[in-house]
Order: structure tokens, then sequence, then C-alpha cells
């Protein structure tokens, strides 16, 4: 079975003119084009439209959805992903959700409120399990530690460091500068000192992280939602300094 690029288009909510120029990126390729010029989608062309929509509802760049896609050959193993994360989402905002109603019912009652129910679903503990899973117990509770330890205003002070350490990648990006140029590793060697305050960064680890940058799409849109493509930018670049600067 397919669908023609006005049915596909009416159907996802969006527009021909947009598949076009997805199939133009390299995104979304028609099942076939027929003698009239009009395009043609199969299954497969469906599936993978949904998770390119998927990809940019989570903030992704165009650039990084295809990446991303590049990186994924298997549909059934990238779409469990997907599906792993929207459920944990969900489950997030659905305790937000019921924070807030406790919250709103509780100030209107004049009772009395329980820091754990007015946080409940804000708290960075529901990455515990993935973070068990990938680095192993005793890396999940030594970050749970130091993240618990560094107080409000060190969390502030902790993101916001971040937060310009990613628009100096931004801008270094779209000034077009090489990602193993010194002012690109500079910015590396402030990304890894940034990365030191919870772990001594290895090159395996930072090499990993960064590619984790543009494969998954929670990492990715912290950069990428900068400009397009630095997320790549930002791997590359680490990727060479891990290489030259660190060991295991």
């Amino acid at each position: 079975m397919e669908w023609s690029i006005q049915e596909i288009a009416r159907k996802a909510g969006t527009t021909s003119r947009t598949l076009r120029h997805y199939g133009d990126l390299g995104l979304l390729a028609p099942s076939r084009v027929g003698s009239n010029g009009y395009r043609y989608y199969d299954q497969d062309a469906l599936v993978r439209l949904q998770r390119i929509l998927l990809l940019r509802e989570l903030g992704l760049s165009l650039p990084a959805v295809k990446d991303v896609l590049e990186g994924q050959r298997d549909t059934a193993v990238a779409l469990r992903a997907h599906l792993r994360l929207l459920e944990q989402e969900q489950a997030r905002i659905g305790r937000q959700i019921a924070s807030v109603r406790t919250t709103l019912h509780k100030t209107r009652e004049g009772k009395e409120l329980m820091a754990e129910e007015v946080f409940d679903g804000f708290d960075h503990t529901v990455h515990e399990q993935e973070v068990t899973e990938r680095w192993g117990r005793a890396a999940y509770e030594d970050g749970d530690r130091w993240w618990r330890s560094l107080g409000e205003d060190g969390r502030k002070a902790f993101q916001a460091r971040h937060d310009a350490i990613a628009r100096d990648w931004a801008r270094a990006r779209e000034r077009g500068l090489a990602p193993d140029g010194p002012e690109a590793q500079e910015i590396a060697r402030r990304h890894c000192a940034w990365l030191s305050a919870a772990k001594e960064p290895s090159r395996s680890y930072v090499t990993g992280l960064a590619e984790m940058y543009v494969v998954d799409p929670r990492f990715a849109k912290n950069y990428d939602r900068h400009g397009d493509g630095t997320a790549a930018f930002v791997r590359d670049a680490l990727t060479v300094y891990a290489h030259h600067r660190l060991s295991d």
C-alpha cells in the first residue's frame, strides 16, 4: 500500500512542501515518483516520517535528525528507543501534573505541604534506572551524592557554566571554525573541566559522551537548539581533544 504526498501531508499534519524539503535533504525519499511527477510513499516511508517527526518534537535540528537516522539503521531498535523516551516523558509529566494538583488543593484548603509532594516529577532521579544500567549502581550513587551536595545555588551555577559553554560552541560553529583548531579545542578544554566537577573525565568517557550528544535526542537538543549542526561539531571537537589530551 502507498499514499500520495498530499495524503501523507494531511494525515501527518504537515505540508507537501515540507515533505519535499525532507526529500531534498535526504531525510525522506519517496518510494516512487509517478509519471505525473507526484511522489508516493510506502509503509517504510511512513515509519521513517514518524521517526523524523518524533525527533523534531524533541527539539532536534534537521541535520541532527539526519545524523540520528543514519546512526540507527535498525528501525525496530530505534522505535523501541523512541517509545521508551516517550513513556518516560509521559510518566514524568504525569507526576508533575499530580504534584501541581496536590499543591493547588492543599494551598486552597490551607493544609501543610510536603517537599516530596511539591517537587515530585521535577528531580533528576527519573534517570536512575538508565544511569545504573549504563554505568553501574556506584556511578549513579556517586553522581546523585555529588548533585545533592551542590545545593540550589551550586546547581544553578553548574548549569549556567554549561550554558555559557554551549553558547560558545554555537558561535564557534557559526564562524566556521575547525573542530581541531585552537579556539574549538580551548572550548573543549573548558567543557572537560566542567565535566570534571562531577567525574574525572577519561578518554573513553568523553568520546562516548560526545557521541551521545549527536545520537541521543535528549543530549543533542542542548546544543542544536543554538544552531544546526552544533551537536556534531561538539562531538568532533571533543573527540579530538580526548584523543590528544586524555587517557584511560
